[in-house]
């Protein structure tokens, strides 16, 4: 049998959930006390590593606290209570943090393993809703992750338990990063595989081009050959270059429309007497998104690359920077 769909009711009870979990989270906050600031010492003195354990739904929410922990500069992994039992506790030693997930704090495969955990001498945070539990009574630190109300319309499945245990492991995450001083380039180098560590770890030097493949003439180049350096190194630009390489100005593709709107031979025009002067340039020990973003502001699609003395040693445009999908 199809069940039907009440569409009001469906509604309804996404909005019940929605409400119930967001009260939840928010009551959290009104339950932080010094154990949180104990916890977040712990794990900064954390010589080992922190294990993060929990089963059923605890479980998953202790895999991704992990995980957070891990990407955000604490090193953590998730150990199976069960498994635990059957070998995997010669993971933990001595050093580490272990973070324990129950709400009831009676979970029979984690309670079981408590006490070899307190015997190897690692410590232990309890993430519960009841700190007189056998996991909050074994723990060096109880965090109270104690909820009014599942969002269960029958108050059985985790919800709104497991949602508040996975925003305060966030929260502690969160506290032990900023006390660490972790910044954006420490959180690129965890995820270099992604957008961001693209762009937080690609530098001008990584995206511009050099040597031959750079357009330049010299202040004493007429047009014709900014044109010849335009259509041979195919960056709609060239850069026009003095003594010892320093960049007097560039000459673009915009810059030739508004020669074409002059009458007569424009071929042999000095290129001085047409380039732009002073253009905007960077270093190549700059971040290749800072350049990215003084070419938007200014709506520029190319730009030079000059070192401490402002010669010419480079340039990119647009397409070299959508190339390495730093845009």
């Amino acid at each position: 049998m199809i069940a039907k769909i009440n569409d009001d009711r469906a509604l309804a009870l996404a909005r019940d959930v929605l409400d119930i979990e967001a009260d939840a989270v928010r009551a959290l906050a009104g339950q932080l006390d010094g154990e949180f600031v104990e916890a977040v010492a712990l794990l900064l003195g954390c010589r080992g590593r922190v294990v993060v354990s929990g089963i059923g739904k605890s479980g998953h929410i202790a895999r991704k606290i992990a995980a957070t922990l891990a990407s955000t500069g604490t090193p953590a992994f998730f150990v199976h209570p069960a498994e635990a039992s059957h070998g995997d506790l010669g993971m933990v030693t001595e050093d580490d943090v272990f973070i324990g997930i129950s709400y009831s704090g009676e979970s029979e495969e984690l309670v079981a393993i408590l006490p070899l955990v307190k015997r190897i001498g690692a410590k232990l945070i309890a993430i519960s809703g009841r700190a007189e539990s056998s996991l909050g009574k074994l723990a060096d630190v109880n965090l109270n992750a104690a909820v009014a109300k599942e969002a269960c319309p029958l108050n059985l499945a985790p919800t709104a338990s497991t949602t508040a245990a996975l925003a305060l492991g966030d929260a502690l995450a969160v506290a032990v990063l900023d006390a660490r001083g972790f910044g954006s380039e420490d959180f690129a180098r965890s995820h270099p595989g992604g957008a961001l560590g693209r762009r937080l770890l690609t530098y001008v030097h990584d995206v511009m081009r050099t040597g031959d493949d750079v357009p330049s003439v010299g202040l004493d180049a007429t047009l014709s050959d900014a044109l010849f350096q335009i259509t041979a190194k195919r960056m709609g630009m060239t850069a026009v270059i003095g003594a010892d390489r320093k960049v007097a100005g560039i000459f673009t593709d915009g810059d030739l429309r508004r020669v074409l709107e002059r009458d007569g031979d424009f071929r042999k025009l000095p290129i001085v007497d047409v380039m732009t002067r002073n253009p905007r340039t960077i270093g190549a020990d700059h971040l290749a998104v800072e350049a990215v973003e003084l070419m938007e502001r200014h709506r520029i699609n190319q730009m030079l690359v000059v070192d401490a003395d402002g010669a010419l040693i480079g340039a990119l445009n647009m397409h070299d920077l959508f190339s390495k999908k730093v845009i």
